[in-house]
């Protein structure tokens, strides 16, 4: 297993590429960058636009196209397949009972002061939190 240095340089700046992009899409088509929605919308292939399609392969093709330039990073994930299915139906219906994603409230909400996303996001940020107290130290 190879042992990966974090640093805060590669946050800052994939941190500001995520916001620049999300500026952009609000400035050229007027819409917010929610993934989840934008995903959704893709699953309905009548009421999906092709910048829609183009969206989400193009962030498919990214993950590959990282994948094939760079040495993957090894993970030694411990866990049960259970636990990650229901942490993934459990993140699925956070999404749609809060009206977005993660990205949708908290980048782009967020800037835009929205109350919905600012509760939004303390109640992500807040039950990822306790998640890690709990699974740490009980």
């Amino acid at each position: 297993m190879s042992i990966v240095e974090f640093s805060w340089q590669p946050a800052l700046i994939g941190g500001a590429l995520i916001g620049l992009a999300a500026v952009i899409m609000m400035a050229a088509i007027g819409r917010i960058t929610g993934i989840s929605s934008i995903f959704s919308s893709t699953l309905k292939p009548r009421s999906s636009a092709p910048w829609q399609v183009a969206f989400v392969g193009g962030l498919l093709l990214s993950g590959v196209l990282v994948h094939w330039l760079y040495q993957p990073i090894e993970l030694d994930i411990q866990g049960s397949t259970s636990v990650f299915i229901v942490a993934g139906l459990l993140v699925g219906f956070g999404t749609r009972l809060s009206n977005g994603c993660t990205s949708g409230h908290g980048v782009c909400g967020v800037s835009r002061l929205s109350p919905r996303s600012l509760v939004a996001t303390a109640t992500f940020i807040g039950a990822g939190m306790l998640t890690v107290l709990f699974l740490r130290f009980f």
